[in-house]
């Protein structure tokens, strides 16, 4: 008999979660508080090691983690595991990215009250013997219309919510569809409208680089005036300062922040700020929530440990082991089609197709779908992988079309991604060389063949003389070296497409530059 694969609770937890993994078949000891020393003196002994927020997963402990395969976040947040060294190491990273969504969302409802009512400041001089009746005049929330940026899983409990209160909802999502919309009786609207229009504006989506500072000074100057604020998302969405300042000048009448960028937030520009609330990272903090999350994470890991089952990792696909040698190449090729149309295409994604033609036809395509999807979202969400991809692109009403076709083009074996967005269908194109090279050979319908690695630059440019000469030399003044050419066109004199890879990221103001020059239609810097 095998022996039972061991886990470490080193964090506080429901103690139900415990007994998930010894009836699973799992050994576990639960030791919470140990320093970051005890935990590399022991961390050795274990297969298995269940946190929550305390525990810092740092290179070291990984180093001496010589017989860890999984760790499991009971939660959504994993900045205190480094990922990528835990990827380099063979652990694989799991989280519970659903078990808080109901409360977050309840917390997000309790501070839009809050502010419609000045809770907080009435509780604070009642108790001081104050009586202060006719200080806080309050506002009704029904008939209000309230803005989500963000109408994924919590944004619509919040939506619901709302809806219950008699509250208008309008919603900005790059995911969400009409027909989701429709389905969560809301309004869905772009981001300069939402601003304008919304009474209130609720914040519920992850921190990346295209949501970092959402709520900039410019956009939080173009609120409606009275506009009340709320983050129980992430911190960061938000100016702070700017916040600060408008909320003094009473542009922006209340704001609630459960999120700071700093955290634990023991200053802040905006504490004593007037009609400023602000709790202490409380969206999960509920009994209920405390125990989803436990036994979500101990069932997670109990089906990895003792079955290969894996859910919800951050760093590795769902793939039985007769199948991950066969389709490696091809999730690898998918995963940087994915990302490819992510940074290239704008506007709402509406539909995605993922056809795949010849030999990859024969493969399970799943792998191949949620490889696409996780390259594709990752630039939207900070928490996405393989395994929950797909349910995310549901959730926000993605229309996801996977095509066999089984008939052998140009090309042995075929990957072709298109998506659908307000600006027409955009599609690429790769395959493998050698079976194991992945290679792009089509981008929006101009043949090219290249190596999608590392740091890269797109370029859209009328076919003419000298061009290569330009961008090379501005480039080169530049100080960034070019690795590869890679060049294709629709007709002699048409348009042209450019990519190359180049030896470290590409500054915004190189970008723009390169923008100027003559002939250029789109510049994109991208990364892979």
């Amino acid at each position: 008999m095998s022996q039972k694969p061991k886990v470490l609770i080193s964090d506080k937890m429901d103690p139900n979660a415990a007994r998930i993994f010894e009836e699973r078949g799992c050994k576990v000891d639960v030791r919470p508080g140990m320093t970051p020393d005890e935990l590399k003196a022991v961390i050795g002994e274990y297969d298995g090691l269940a946190i929550r927020s305390s525990t810092k997963v740092t290179p070291e402990i990984l180093d001496a983690a010589t017989n860890l395969k999984v760790i499991g976040r009971a939660g959504i947040g994993v900045d205190n595991v480094d990922i990528p060294y835990a990827s380099g190491k063979g652990v694989v990273v799991m989280n519970t990215p659903f078990g808080n969504s109901i409360t977050t969302a309840e917390h997000a409802i309790a501070m839009i009250m809050a502010l419609a009512r000045q809770i907080p400041a009435a509780d604070a001089s009642t108790q001081a013997g104050e009586w202060p009746k006719s200080a806080f005049m309050g506002v009704e929330v029904t008939g209000k219309t309230l803005g989500l940026i963000g109408a994924g899983n919590i944004g619509s409990i919040v939506a619901g919510r709302a809806l219950g209160l008699k509250m208008k909802v309008i919603a900005y999502d790059p995911f969400l569809t009409e027909d989701r919309a429709i389905e969560l009786g809301i309004e869905k609207v772009d981001l300069e409208t939402l601003l304008a229009r919304a009474d209130f504006i609720s914040l519920h989506t992850p921190l990346t680089d295209q949501t970092r500072n959402i709520l900039s000074r410019e956009n939080l100057e173009k609120t409606r005036p009275g506009v009340r604020i709320v983050n129980c998302a992430r911190g960061g969405l938000v100016d702070e300062e700017a916040l600060k300042d408008l909320l003094e000048s009473g542009h922006v009448a209340g704001a609630a922040l459960d999120v700071f960028v700093q955290e634990p937030a023991r200053e802040s520009p905006l504490f004593g700020t007037p009609n400023f609330i602000c709790t202490p990272h409380l969206g999960a903090s509920t009994t209920e929530a405390q125990v989803n999350v436990a036994l979500q994470v101990a069932e997670q890991m109990s089906d990895y440990l003792v079955d290969g089952g894996v859910a919800n990792a951050l760093n590795m696909p769902s793939l039985s082991a007769e199948e991950a040698p066969k389709l490696k190449p091809y999730m690898a090729l998918a995963e940087r089609l994915g990302s490819l149309v992510g940074q290239l295409a704008h506007g709402n994604l509406a539909r995605i197709s993922i056809e795949r033609e010849g030999h990859a036809a024969e493969l399970n395509g799943k792998p191949i779908t949620g490889a696409v999807l996780a390259g594709l979202m990752k630039q939207y969400s900070d928490s996405v992988n393989m395994v929950n991809a797909p349910y995310l692109a549901k959730e926000r009403g993605m229309e996801v079309r996977e095509i066999r076709n089984e008939r052998e083009g140009v090309y042995h074996t075929l990957v072709r991604v298109t998506v659908s967005t307000s600006q027409g269908d955009r599609s690429v194109a790769g395959t493998l060389f050698g079976s194991e090279a992945p290679r792009l050979v089509e981008i929006f319908g101009v043949g090219i063949e290249a190596d999608l690695t590392g740091d890269m630059l797109y370029i859209v440019n009328e076919d003419a003389p000298g061009f290569i000469g330009r961008i090379g030399s501005l480039l080169g003044d530049n100080g960034i070296n070019i690795g590869t050419f890679h060049l294709g066109r629709r007709d002699t004199g048409g348009e042209a497409v450019l990519l190359l890879s180049v030896d470290q990221p590409i500054p915004d103001d190189v970008v723009a530059k390169a923008e100027a020059l003559e002939g250029v239609k789109v510049v994109m810097a991208l990364a892979f």
